[in-house]
């Protein structure tokens, strides 16, 4: 499998994780948990906030944000509508972008001022990975609030999205 057949399915992966962790937050509405479910948006807000910040130095342009979240919080319908977007974003990058431009090196400045160098290969792998790390947390959030979270894990999604992978394991296993 290339990089970016997998990038591919990590992004696509990453889409349906996004939508159900946010599809989850919005139908907890207010509550005794608002403070919980009013931080859970928050970083699901940071994920997209830095998510558009890496498409943006993909593309070469400036990105606009001063920090890497917004200092308003967006409702769950909005920031489902923005992550969507930009998942999409990078799914359309993937079908255009080459192997060896995957490869290639991008100067960028983060938003603190320090200035940052990665492949475009390493800064996909880092908006999927970023993204993961944060939904786990808020899995953990919603745990502790007796709220339960989506399954978000590749596994599951790769099964969903392709049931017959399932039929595949009820083959007997190949001979070494």
């Amino acid at each position: 499998m290339s990089a970016k057949t997998l990038l591919k399915s990590l992004f696509a992966y990453q889409a349906w994780a996004n939508n159900e962790l946010v599809e989850k937050l919005a139908g907890m509405g207010p509550s005794p948990d608002a403070g919980d479910r009013h931080a859970a948006i928050r970083l699901m807000n940071h994920l997209h906030v830095v998510s558009r910040i890496f498409a943006a130095h993909l593309k070469g342009v400036a990105h606009g944000y001063a920090s890497d979240n917004t200092e308003e919080t967006p409702e769950p319908a909005g920031l489902r509508a923005a992550l969507a977007e930009a998942d999409g974003w990078y799914l359309d990058y993937l079908e255009t972008v080459s192997e060896q431009e995957l490869a290639e090196p991008v100067a960028f400045t983060f938003t603190d001022g320090d200035k940052g160098c990665m492949t475009r290969q390493e800064m996909l792998t880092h908006v999927v990975l970023h993204g993961s790390y944060h939904r786990g947390e808020i899995g953990r959030m919603l745990t502790r609030i007796a709220v339960s979270p989506p399954w978000d894990t590749y596994a599951v999604y790769l099964h969903r999205a392709e049931p017959m992978r399932r039929l595949q394991g009820e083959r007997e296993p190949a001979e070494a």
